[in-house]
């Protein structure tokens, strides 16, 4: 057991990942800057352990994540745990390679192919629930997208496959390919969704949800801590804009004051809900139906735990509190025209 509480949240919630058996919890953990990068060693055994004690079974890595780091502290640790396989989801992604030879980054059949079965290796797994294309490849053709990534779930190596920061055009098509040759469909997109980033996962995936049912697991749900108010003084230089390399030099142009004044009034609703701005924002959403799970970026145990007050949270939210959001933020995204002609609903009603 760990050494920290375990929070009282056993039901984690779960959610069938796109139109696909795969449950996944509706909070989920991720290793992007963190698990392998900024945080190493026993550190990334507590947070794991502490995650999966409290409900979080799916962990998320990539093969460019630390330079591969983050697979092999995610698999050692899993091992070192001793945790039954089947009892976890993990996905990683394929696209930036470690090495710089002219085959060893995209989404050629190669790359793919090799790409997988060394990601297998750092995480010392026989196989990945589920493998994302990391970004779309425009130097290859979709059909061989489509066939290698069929390729490798037919070898066992991974269920199924998802895509990360693709356009709704190049998802359609790889479902076009797939139908047309008899393979097998992505499910999933992994993509930015927060309160200040909304366009492409409220309105232009929306026909993909409607028409595929396609799964979303989200990063960045914070905003790159944004929403969590710690830049709402300016910016500490123990955080991740004044730490870490990719960030720095960006910070004042990514926590505007516009987003900070935004900030603090949601913090306001979530002290009338008797909870935090990262709850909140976290809480806002798992509230969507069309998010499947909401993936957790931390470097603490006690960070966690905070990001996983959430869940105690969402029943609390009321159309109320989501419409007063919307007041807030301004942003949400216009409807497609439909240029002055009404729209009926199934039952022909306005």
């Amino acid at each position: 057991m760990s050494q920290y509480p375990v929070f009282q949240t056993k039901d984690m919630p779960f959610r069938r990942l796109g139109n696909t058996g795969l449950r996944v919890p509706l909070l989920s953990l991720g290793g992007w800057l963190t698990l392998g990068g900024s945080v190493k060693g026993d550190p990334v055994k507590e947070i794991i352990q502490a995650a999966f004690e409290n409900g979080i079974n799916m962990f998320d890595t990539a093969e460019a994540y630390a330079k591969g780091n983050s697979e092999i502290e995610m698999g050692r640790v899993i091992k070192e745990l001793g945790y039954k396989r089947s009892d976890l989801v993990i996905t990683t992604k394929i696209f930036w390679g470690l090495r710089d030879g002219p085959n060893d980054t995209g989404l050629s059949r190669k790359h793919i192919i090799e790409g997988t079965q060394e990601c297998l290796e750092r995480l010392q797994m026989t196989y990945v629930d589920v493998i994302f294309a990391h970004r779309h490849d425009r130097t290859v053709p979709m059909e061989e997208i489509v066939r290698a990534f069929n390729y490798v779930i037919e070898k066992g190596w991974a269920f199924y496959w998802g895509t990360s920061e693709w356009s709704a055009q190049e998802i359609e098509e790889a479902y076009h390919v797939a139908a047309k040759l008899n393979l097998i469909p992505p499910i999933a997109e992994q993509l930015e969704h927060n309160m200040f980033h909304r366009e492409r996962g409220e309105k232009e995936y929306a026909p993909l949800y409607k028409k595929y049912g396609y799964g979303t697991t989200i990063w960045s749900p914070l905003a790159s801590g944004i929403l969590t108010g710690k830049y709402n003084d300016g910016i500490p230089p123990d955080s991740r804009f004044g730490r870490e390399l990719f960030f720095k030099g960006r910070g004042e142009q990514l926590a505007s004051q516009e987003k900070i004044a935004k900030v603090k009034e949601l913090t306001k609703i979530a002290e009338s809900l008797d909870s935090t701005p990262t709850a909140l924002a976290l809480a806002w959403l798992a509230k969507n139906t069309n998010t499947s799970t909401v993936i957790l970026g931390v470097t603490s145990v006690p960070q966690l735990l905070q990001n996983l007050e959430a869940i105690k949270l969402l029943p609390k939210i009321t159309d109320e509190h989501l419409n007063k959001i919307e007041e807030i933020l301004g942003n949400k995204p216009a409807e497609f025209p439909t240029y002055g002609r009404p729209l009926l609903d199934k039952f022909g009603r306005l």
